[in-house]
Order: C-alpha cells, then structure tokens, then sequence
C-alpha cells in the first residue's frame, strides 16, 4: 500500500525537503498546507493516509488543527514535527491524539519509520 501524505508546515523549504524525502521512499503527497487552517481544508480534500504537522503556524497552530481534524475524523493519523526544545508542545499534542512527532532537522530513516509505524496502525 503506497501511503498518501498531507504535508503541513508554514516553511516552504521545510514542505519541500520532507516532501522529496517521503516521495523518495515510494510515498504519495496528495496536498501541501502553510498553516493549520489549510491543513484541515486539505484534510476534508484529499482524506490522507498520514498527515505531518508542524506545531508552529500562523494563523492556526498544528495543535489547534489536529484538535480540528480528529474531532471531525477521529481515526485520522497525525505525526507532529517540531523543533527541540518544544517538548511541552508535543506532549500536548499527543495528548491531542497525534500517533507520533519528527524532530527537526529532518532525519529521512526517523520519517520513514515514523510514517510506516503510523500506516500500520
């Protein structure tokens, strides 16, 4: 089963290195959001197999939309992507129901496992 991705993350360059990271390893990126609020229109859109969630957003943070899209889709899966030292977000993030985080930078054999944990799930 190839995977179908929603990339979200307010950084251009960060949505295009994990998008040539996860298409390298054979996955499908079906949408592209700059911030929460996109995500979760993209969401409704392209029902994604797993979606990648940067924490800090303008205008709707990666908190805030996944509290949206698993309200709305309560089986959907969400990998969190944050920077160190955002550990208190990321706690509250699963909390919220994200199935795992990717610390950045980028590290492509963590995204790959991350990803296929998720599509197992």
């Amino acid at each position: 089963m190839v995977g179908r991705l929603l990339i979200t993350d307010d950084a251009a360059f960060m949505r295009m290195t994990l998008k040539k990271i996860v298409t390298d390893a054979g996955y499908e990126v079906v949408g592209e959001a700059a911030n929460g609020k996109e995500a979760v229109k993209l969401y409704d859109e392209t029902k994604p197999d797993v979606v990648t969630m940067d924490i800090t957003m303008p205008e709707m943070n990666g908190i805030e939309a996944l509290k949206e899209i698993k309200t709305k889709n309560p089986g959907a899966k969400v990998l969190m992507c944050s920077a160190m030292g955002q550990q208190a977000m990321v706690m509250d993030a699963i909390k919220h129901g994200a199935i795992d985080f990717i610390v950045k930078p980028f590290d492509e054999v963590r995204i790959r496992e991350a990803i296929t944990k998720a599509l197992a799930r």
